[in-house]
């Protein structure tokens, strides 16, 4: 029987347990934290029920644009904290039973490589114990990246796996960071009553998505109220008696009564022996593995954040899944990164799959799009939804659909037709010509698959 040791048992690492067992191996997972990792007990779980609350903030104080006529609306945010961090734990304790049914051995605790087939795991309790190894994954994630001139405190100055302990909203936060995690906060917090002002070092928020649509993101974000300081570089954050001090590389102080640092990830890879068993990292610390998950070591796999290919949860699954296949000789299949639909959860969501503008204008993808603005779709109308758009992304010659993006609420529901389209390669006719709901959000993406069609395909 194989011996399969897991280290970090995120959604990488839980998914590939379950993958190992089910093929016949001897599996044993080392998780600090709990099952479910930072994913679950305090990043993607949390952080997205925490939107999900800012979500019905914004379509309570919005209902009124559909004749639905409320008073204010204020936010507990000790009882939704409170709330968040029982829902987390409670999908951990969910995922641990998973587990532990399947009879698959769980250390709490932490572990490293002492050789390429030996892992010394050290338990919570302090006990001491080496595994020999026929298969091992390492999927130990990332941690929030801060700066030595700016070091969260957990009262005034945050990453955004301490936001959970608030027990009331800030007055003022500043959020340094643009990108996809400090837009999602930026959002949320501001859509829960909080005055907020965006730094972002770039042009615009959100410059690694869709230029479309992160301009109607930071349209949004202005029509509420937000104040977004664009082409602005923290240098540093202080404390101050009542609050915080950002200071930009202008020279300007921006001040404020909470600040969250949202400037990227680091990988966990710093303590797991990785030189000792002879796997290879890159310049930034993340390991390096193939389409299948392989390191640089015969029997050494690697999933999730802590590898740097794309930092999803849903891809750290598949990654673990694709490593156990491919270890246990089953049928796999390389991960394939084109097919992958992600999205940003901001109001409204901006979800995406496959080719992009920007790859067409670079020349690395050979392709037509149309854009449909979401403002014709009826269902829209009589949701008061004003913003966001369908784009459909098809090979000039054949139709084939090969990406598309959707800024809408609930994107993340919508993307999943084109996502589909894109992985069996099928047409914008495919599309077209299959039946949708009237009315519906829907009915804009086989609207716009219509109007990609041309007697030539």
């Amino acid at each position: 029987m194989n011996r399969v040791v897991i280290i970090g048992g995120g959604p990488g690492g839980y998914e590939a347990a379950l993958v190992a067992k089910q093929l016949g191996a001897d599996v044993t997972i080392i998780e600090r934290d709990g099952l479910g990792g930072s994913a679950v007990l305090t990043d993607v779980v949390p952080s997205k029920a925490l939107i999900a609350v800012a979500e019905a903030a914004i379509d309570t104080r919005g209902a009124g644009a559909i004749g639905v006529h409320t008073g204010d609306v204020s936010v507990d945010l000790e009882d939704v904290n409170s709330r968040l961090k029982k829902w987390a734990a409670s999908q951990s304790a969910d995922i641990e039973s998973t587990i532990s049914a399947s009879g698959i051995r769980v250390i709490h605790g932490t572990g490293k490589m002492l050789s390429e087939s030996l892992v010394e795991a050290t338990a919570t309790d302090g006990s001491v114990s080496q595994l020999e190894a026929d298969i091992v994954l390492l999927a130990t994630g990332a941690r929030p990246r801060v700066l030595d001139t700016a070091i969260p405190d957990g009262e005034r100055i945050f990453t955004w796996e301490q936001l959970y302990n608030l027990t009331e909203l800030p007055e003022k936060l500043i959020v340094v960071g643009s990108g996809v995690t400090g837009a999602e906060f930026a959002g949320a917090y501001q859509a829960l009553g909080t005055q907020v002002v965006l730094v972002s070092s770039r042009d615009r928020v959100l410059p690694g998505e869709d230029e479309d649509a992160a301009k109607v993101i930071e349209d949004v974000f202005g029509q509420r109220g937000m104040q977004v300081l664009s082409r602005s570089r923290a240098l540093a954050v202080a404390r101050t008696a009542d609050g915080v001090e950002v200071e930009l590389a202008d020279g300007t102080i921006v001040t404020g009564s909470h600040c969250l640092l949202a400037v990227g990830s680091l990988p966990n890879t710093e303590a797991l022996g990785l030189a000792a068993a002879g796997v290879e990292v890159n310049e930034n610390g993340y390991i390096v593995v193939d389409g299948v998950s392989r390191t640089n070591v015969r029997g050494i796999y690697a999933a999730g954040d802590c590898t740097g290919v794309m930092l999803l949860a849903s891809v750290a699954a598949m990654q673990g899944r694709i490593a156990m296949w491919h270890a246990l000789g089953d049928a796999v299949q390389p991960l394939n990164l084109p097919t992958v639909s992600s999205n940003v959860f901001t109001d409204p969501e901006i979800a995406t799959v496959g080719v992009s503008d920007a790859d067409v204008a670079a020349g690395r993808e050979n392709a037509i799009s149309v854009m449909l603005p979401l403002s014709t779709n009826a269902r829209a109308k009589m949701q008061g939804i004003h913003e966001g758009f369908v784009k459909i992304f098809a090979r000039p010659d054949s139709g084939v659909v090969v990406g598309g993006v959707v800024v809408a609420p609930k994107a993340s529901e919508l993307i999943f037709s084109i996502a589909l389209a894109v992985q069996h390669r099928m047409t914008v006719d495919d599309i077209a010509q299959t039946f949708t709901i009237y009315p519906s959000l829907s009915g804009s993406i086989a609207e716009a698959a219509r109007r990609l069609h041309h007697t030539d395909l």
